[in-house]
C-alpha cells in the first residue's frame, strides 16, 4: 500500500487520518495541502475517483469570497480549485489511483 495523506496540520479530521494509520502501522506519506497544494496529474488523478463536488468545500472563506456558488462552468471551476488549495475539502487520502475525501476508515480498512 502507497498511501499520501493531503491535509493542514490544524484539520481535526487530516489529524485523526494520521493517527488512524499509525495505530494500524501503515505506512504513509503526508504532505501539507497548503504549502505543497497537489500537482495536475495528482489532482486528475483524485477528481476521476471522487468527482470534482466532492473535493470542494463550500463552508471555506476562499469559496464565499471566489463567489464559486455563481460559477457554473466545471472547466472554471475546476482550474479555480486547482490553483487554490484552500477551497479543497481535507483529508485526501491517496493509495493509487484510489482516493477519498475526508475522514473513511471504511473505505481504508478495504484497501489493506
Amino acid at each position: 500500500m502507497n498511501v499520501q495523506v493531503y491535509g493542514t496540520k490544524k484539520c481535526f479530521d487530516t489529524q485523526k487520518t494520521e493517527r488512524y494509520f499509525k495505530e494500524r502501522k501503515i505506512k504513509y506519506q503526508y504532505i501539507d495541502l497548503f504549502k505543497y497544494g497537489l500537482s495536475k496529474g495528482e489532482f486528475d488523478s483524485v477528481k476521476a475517483s471522487v468527482g470534482l463536488a466532492n473535493l470542494i468545500n463550500s463552508e471555506a472563506n476562499d469559496y464565499k469570497k471566489l463567489n464559486l456558488h455563481h460559477i457554473g462552468g466545471s472547466s472554471l471551476r475546476e482550474e479555480i480549485l486547482f490553483k487554490n488549495p484552500k477551497l479543497y475539502k481535507t483529508p485526501i487520502v491517496r493509495n493509487g489511483k484510489k482516493a477519498t475525501v475526508g475522514f473513511k476508515p471504511e473505505v481504508w480498512k478495504e484497501w489493506e
